[in-house]
């Protein structure tokens, strides 16, 4: 199982905040970094601001030279499918071929209130077409021109330019939905995320993607499955209460629903995980200024995956 860093910069970070964990990330061994796309703090002041998750990404792509880099989810209300195609694909070159777009739905309407984003109520035919406009984008050959005409977005003839550097870019989908969700992922997915799901439904959803890809025809053991869970370790009890205390939150209900406890028993979980069949884990690091905590992951834990 590979082991990903996944951060909440939203929460009150700034990018060198950002890139003293992403340089830890790559220095004690782990696969990625990926960060949140969010405008607006969920709970406290958020200080020192907001950072764009794509900005921030170009930054560590030429400050690491290792480890993936993405987003966990980058919100479809936020850019215009051709403009993030752009984005991406001049990151990725940035970094060498090491960036993954993660894409979802976008969900938090106080974010999008917050910074006049315009929030409309159905979304998933937007995330539905700026999947369809970006891998089109990305696949026509150079010298050809790109078209689309959607119900939300309409292309005439783009020179579908640049293109990235990875053919194709890695594309994360993720989510709970029963129908809709397993049938994008089986189109457009390299990695099918399933974030903070309860843990006895992992393996039901991973299968619901499964069946998807066979209904097109498509092997499903293309797709990497993926969990992401909040992550709290301690080398001893004590430590991992302090450690708990520190993100706001309580031990039993991170051991019953995160990665969390003692080395043993997130050891244990992880393991258990396997068996559900995630075979990549992001892990939610809520403070991102105890470096020492990856390090503690990266030593004792890691060793036995």
């Amino acid at each position: 199982m590979h082991l990903r860093i996944f951060t909440e910069p939203q929460q009150g970070a700034s990018y060198d905040d950002q890139l003293a964990v992403a340089k830890a990330t790559e220095e004690l061994g782990f696969d990625a970094f990926f960060r949140s796309d969010h405008y607006l703090a969920m709970g406290g002041d958020g200080l020192p601001g907001p950072t764009d998750s794509w900005v921030t990404l170009a930054g560590l792509a030429r400050e690491t030279s290792r480890i993936r880099l993405g987003t966990l989810v980058s919100s479809a209300t936020f850019r215009m499918p051709g403009v993030l195609a752009i984005q991406v694909a001049q990151v990725d070159a940035m970094s060498g071929g090491r960036v993954e777009l993660g894409l979802g739905t976008g969900w938090f309407a106080d974010e999008h209130a917050a910074y006049g984003i315009p929030f409309p109520e159905k979304r998933f035919g937007i995330l539905e077409e700026q999947l369809a406009v970006i891998t089109g984008l990305w696949a026509t050959p150079v010298g050809e021109r790109f078209s689309f005409a959607g119900e939300h977005y309409q292309l005439t003839d783009s020179p579908a330019l640049p293109k990235p550097v990875q053919s194709p870019v890695p594309i994360v989908i993720g989510g709970q939905g029963k129908k809709r969700t397993p049938a994008l992922a089986a189109r457009y997915a390299s990695d099918f995320n399933l974030g903070f799901a309860p843990l006895d439904q992992m393996a039901s959803g991973f299968e619901r993607v499964r069946e998807a890809c066979r209904a097109i025809e498509r092997d499903p053991d293309e797709i990497t499955y993926s969990a992401a869970l909040v992550a709290c370790v301690g080398a001893d009890e004590a430590e991992f209460a302090r450690r708990a205390a520190a993100i706001g939150r309580e031990p039993a209900e991170l051991r019953e629903h995160g990665v969390a406890g003692t080395v043993a028993e997130v050891s244990d979980r992880l393991a258990w995980l396997a068996e559900q069949g995630v075979q990549r884990t992001y892990l939610q690091i809520l403070d991102l200024a105890d470096l020492d905590h990856l390090d503690l992951i990266a030593r004792e834990v890691a060793p036995q995956l």
